[in-house]
Parts: C-alpha cells; sequence; structure tokens
C-alpha cells in the first residue's frame, strides 16, 4: 500500500503548501504566484527536503504551463497581438542580444572558461512567459498594449533563444550548421505566422460548427483540447516549444469559444499550474552556495539578468512611453523553467560544473521570484480592459 499512497500524497503536498502560501502572500499584499514558487523552495531539498524533483512532477509541471498558456491566449485576439508584432520583434531581439552578451561577458570577466560562459549568456536570454501572463491574466491587464507586447516578443523570444541554443550546443560538440538552424528559424517563424493570422479565422469557424454537431459532453471542450495537444506537438516539430503551440491553440480559438469552455479551462488550469509553479523552486538548491565566491557570482549574474532584460527590452519601447517601456521590459525578466533547461543541457554535456549550474537556477529561480512584485508595481494604476466575472483567480 506504501507505493499506492505516494503519488495522492506528493499531489497533496505540492497543491496544499502551494495554496497555503499562495493564501499567505495575498494576504501580504504580494501575488500569491510568489508563494507558491516559494512553497516549492521550502518542501524541496534546498530546505525541508520532503520533495525531489522527479518525473511525475515533470510531467505535471509542463501540463500546467500549458493550460496557463493556453488559458492566456484564450484572452487574446489574433489581430491585437498582429497590431503590436514589429515592435515585440524589436523588443525580443534586443531582449535575446543584450542579455547574453552580458552574461558571456561577465563570465568571462569573472575567470569561468569561454564555452561554460557562453552556455551563462544563453541561459539568460530565456523568458517565461508562463509567469508573466499568469500575473497579467489574474489582473485582468492581457488587453493592455505593453501587456501584448510582452506576449508577442516572448513568443519571438522563444524562436530565438532555440536558436541561440542550437549555436551554443554546436559550438559545445565542435561544429554549427547553420543552414539547419537558419532553416528551422525560418519554418519556427513561418508556423508561428501561418497559426495566428490564418488558422485563427480557420478553427474559428470549424470548432463552433464540428461542436454543435456532437453528442459528445462538453463537445466544443474537448475539441479544444484536441486542438491545444495537437498545435503543442507541431509547434515542437516546427522549432518552437510546445507552450507556444498552446498559446496559439488559446489565441485561434480566443473569438470562437463559448463561456463555458473559458470556465472548463480555467477549472483545469487551477488544478495544474501550482505544479508548475512549485516545480521551479523545487530546483532551487542552495547547498550550492556554501561556496562565499559563489554567493558572490550568483548575485551579479542575477543582477544581471534584471537589468539586461529592463535596459535590452525596454530601451527598443521607449517609443511607446516610458511607463510601457518599463512594464515591457520587467515583463521579460522571469527566466523559470526555461533558463534552467538551457542550464541542464551545459550541465549534461559536462561543459557547465554543478557550481555554476547552480548559480543559473538561482538566477532562474530570483528572477521568477522578482517579476510578480515588480509586475504588481509596474501596472500599478491602470485599470482592468478585461476581467471575466466568474474567471476563477489563479494564485
Amino acid at each position: 500500500m506504501h507505493g499506492a499512497v505516494d503519488i495522492p500524497l506528493a499531489i497533496l503536498l505540492v497543491f496544499a503548501s502551494a495554496k497555503v502560501l499562495s493564501e499567505v502572500f495575498e494576504r501580504l499584499g504580494q501575488p500569491g504566484i510568489v508563494g507558491e514558487i516559494l512553497a516549492g523552495v521550502l518542501i524541496g531539498p534546498g530546505v525541508l527536503g520532503r520533495m525531489q524533483p522527479n518525473e511525475i512532477m515533470h510531467i505535471l509541471s509542463d501540463l500546467g504551463v500549458m493550460f496557463l498558456l493556453f488559458r492566456v491566449g484564450l484572452e487574446i485576439k489574433p489581430a491585437e497581438l498582429m497590431q503590436v508584432g514589429g515592435t515585440a520583434a524589436v523588443v525580443a531581439l534586443a531582449g535575446v542580444v543584450v542579455p547574453f552578451l552580458t552574461g558571456w561577458g561577465l563570465c568571462l570577466l569573472w575567470g569561468q572558461p569561454q564555452l561554460e560562459s557562453i552556455f551563462v549568456g544563453a541561459a539568460m536570454v530565456a523568458t517565461s512567459v508562463g509567469i508573466t501572463g499568469e500575473v497579467l491574466a489574474s489582473r485582468g491587464l492581457l488587453s493592455t498594449r505593453a501587456a501584448r507586447v510582452i506576449l508577442a516578443a516572448a513568443v519571438v523570444d522563444d524562436i530565438l533563444g532555440l536558436l541561440v541554443l542550437a549555436v551554443v550546443s554546436g559550438l559545445a560538440k565542435g561544429s554549427v550548421n547553420y543552414l539547419d538552424i537558419a532553416l528551422t528559424a525560418t519554418i519556427a517563424l513561418g508556423f508561428t505566422v501561418f497559426v495566428a493570422k490564418v488558422g485563427s479565422r480557420a478553427v474559428g469557424r470549424m470548432v463552433p460548427r464540428v461542436g454543435a454537431n456532437l453528442r459528445l459532453s462538453e463537445a466544443e471542450f474537448a475539441l479544444s483540447i484536441i486542438l491545444l495537444f495537437g498545435l503543442s506537438v507541431l509547434a515542437v516539430h516546427a522549432g518552437v516549444a510546445a507552450i507556444v503551440g498552446a498559446f496559439l491553440a488559446g489565441m485561434a480559438l480566443s473569438e470562437a469559444v463559448q463561456e463555458r469552455t473559458r470556465e472548463l479551462t480555467h477549472g483545469v488550469a487551477e488544478l495544474l499550474v501550482p505544479f508548475f509553479l512549485v516545480n521551479i523552486g523545487l530546483q532551487c538548491d542552495l547547498s550550492a552556495f556554501a561556496n562565499p565566491h559563489t554567493v558572490t557570482l550568483g548575485t551579479v549574474i542575477f543582477v544581471a539578468a534584471v537589468i539586461s532584460k529592463l535596459i535590452g527590452c525596454g530601451l527598443p519601447a521607449l517609443s511607446m512611453s516610458r511607463t510601457d517601456a518599463f512594464r515591457i521590459g520587467v515583463g521579460m525578466v522571469p527566466r523559470g523553467e526555461v533558463g534552467m533547461v538551457v542550464a541542464q543541457i551545459g550541465l549534461n554535456m559536462g561543459i557547465m560544473p554543478q557550481r555554476i549550474y547552480g548559480v543559473v537556477v538561482f538566477m532562474s529561480v530570483l528572477t521568477t521570484l522578482v517579476a510578480p512584485p515588480l509586475l504588481k508595481t509596474a501596472f500599478r494604476g491602470e485599470a482592468p480592459l478585461h476581467q471575466p466575472a466568474d474567471v476563477p483567480h489563479l494564485g
């Protein structure tokens, strides 16, 4: 019976601790998402040691962030996102170049090897759109222009980040196939634009008609979930992350589905998103910081990670306004699980030692923790433009 209890006990521990700390932080006037991430740090190997990162948590985390991005996509009209495409592309490009050069340069100045420094720079390129999307969605701010630029830039950032990782990994192996990388970039960008512009119109016409003719219980929701996972699979094959496919699926359905489908989506997200947030905290092992030299480097990398996104993503948006430029810079700060994936690849390839891996994970977790309070401050005074009355509050 011990094995039969393990999974529900683990789910109870993760979900309950996430919601308890979320409530505590909400009562303290801070975003509940911070408490949910800290719940992972608390129960993880760095503090209490009650939970270790494992395959089940990884799967639930992936599902959580996919439903989170799907939920965010349901609140965004494709036309609104395409309107800010030019600004978002410049923001994403600068938001990749500036952090990459900053991380690379700092590590070289610190005396780290060349390839190791390049991998740290690549990890600093990432943006975890799930964190920013959750904060903005919970406050009804997804329809603001700054939020639309952040979401569009994060999609482009994902494509650029994967290309940077491909180049860096190729350098580590001793050869880079630039033709393959260029082809991947073309396919990834083409897939994203095609789904956003053409696919959304086709889906908007098809889903309501097909759903009305099916005898399935909750037929429209079932079709929506099929589209979510279908586009997620296609996104991976196109060279981008599955969460981009999930976001595009939600956006394609944003003007087509009924409120019932949105309610069911919010219910599933309410269950799964805490596993995504707690899993970020679980990765943070504070034992890596027993060395004062590592603590100093970790602090420097963290500060550089925040400033490089604020400058890199904020400056190209100054044409909108200083306020929006600051909001966009803050919205691109969290690295979350994306930065950790890059660090894990470097660790597995034998390029990044455990100490530097711990620094990158620390940077990823801490930027994710500081982003929600910064976003709350940046959007203070902004009235919600769209907040469904019956949407459950996530975190």
